[in-house]
């Protein structure tokens, strides 16, 4: 699951609005903006952020945030799409030991945004990361990929092997066609608990639209965080608001991601090159995690001999959210083995 429509334009005349409700219209909208700039402010406070600076690669600029001294971590989001802002506050905890790194990838968060959709690619987030690398002026570094992440993680450690010490893998995925069967698991839990809302999105979907579409995306991620990515759907309202890049996801996963995995992570498949990493590899998983479940994530251990993999028995997608205190003690042994 990610989150977007190429869909047919509406060719419905647009309504005229009636100058007497434009006052009321305008005093609504600023009570709104002044509710969401009061939570934005409360959520700074609460998660307050590291010091950060833009780092110029590839001719764009990339924002990251750097708190900790100590061997650095590099923390690489899901999505594609999503902020650094995932990670906070949980991350703080390795900053005692660890220099932990957060970044917004091109296209997303505080980062340079393309021109087009089209510049959106996996390749690049990939080269990125070792741009951004080079121009913090880091030696090896621990990469951190949680989600999508973690697929950029993987491409990273064999392309650029030279530059990784250690490799953390978290609820994440070895291949499109793993995806994609993530993908599928997640709509029969929508059609078996939500079948009112499947329907919807059939009758949608029958009419030619698609995921990218905001109608078909409304009704697809109105269904609760809950059923895919917690154990414990109550802990759903810790991640963070900030709202993901929606363009760079359908940009790099197809413009029905949410069905039918395409882009440039349909022909990704780790699996035959996994076996050469010489570096020590943690796999973290969630016993309760619908978008990368547990009868594929155990995968990993026959794909890379040697590597630690754990289950998080109280988590779904997001251990670190749901089962801090075990999340970390399990990070902290592996970084300093």
């Amino acid at each position: 699951m990610g989150s977007c429509i190429a869909g047919r334009p509406s060719r419905r005349k647009r309504e005229q609005p009636d100058p007497g409700m434009l006052p009321r219209f305008a005093i609504s909208l600023l009570l709104t903006l002044l509710a969401v700039r009061a939570s934005a402010q409360d959520l700074r406070h609460k998660n307050p952020h590291p010091p950060g600076n833009y780092a110029a690669v590839d001719g764009s600029k990339l924002w990251y945030e750097s708190e900790g001294k100590g061997d650095p971590v590099v923390l690489i989001s899901g999505g594609p799409g999503d902020a650094h802002t995932v990670f906070h506050p949980f991350f703080s905890r390795l900053a005692k030991t660890n220099r932990v790194i957060y970044y917004d990838p091109f296209g997303v968060g505080r980062s340079d945004r393309a021109k087009s959709p089209g510049e959106y690619h996996f390749a690049r987030d990939v080269d990125d990361l070792e741009g951004l690398r080079r121009a913090l002026g880091l030696g090896r570094i621990t990469v951190l990929g949680h989600s999508y992440g973690g697929m950029v993680a993987q491409a990273y450690a064999l392309k650029y092997s030279e530059s990784v010490k250690r490799l953390i893998l978290i609820d994440t995925f070895y291949s499109g066609r793993m995806w994609q069967e993530n993908n599928d698991n997640a709509n029969r839990e929508i059609r078996n608990q939500y079948p009112e809302v499947w329907a919807k999105l059939q009758a949608l979907r029958a009419g030619g639209i698609r995921s990218n579409a905001p109608r078909h995306q409304e009704l697809y991620y109105g269904v609760p965080l809950g059923l895919f990515y917690f154990h414990d759907a109550s802990k759903a309202t810790r991640l963070p608001k900030d709202p993901s890049n929606t363009e760079v996801y359908y940009a790099i996963c197809g413009p029905d991601a949410d069905f039918e995995i395409g882009g440039d992570i349909a022909d990704l498949d780790f699996r035959p090159e996994l076996g050469k990493l010489k570096i020590p590899v943690l796999v973290l998983a969630g016993r309760f995690d619908r978008i990368s479940m547990p009868v594929l994530a155990t995968e990993f251990e026959a794909l890379i001999p040697g590597a630690s993999f754990v289950i998080f028995e109280k988590s779904g997608h997001f251990p670190y959210i749901e089962e801090p205190d075990e999340t970390f003690a399990v990070l902290r042994d592996f970084l300093h083995r």
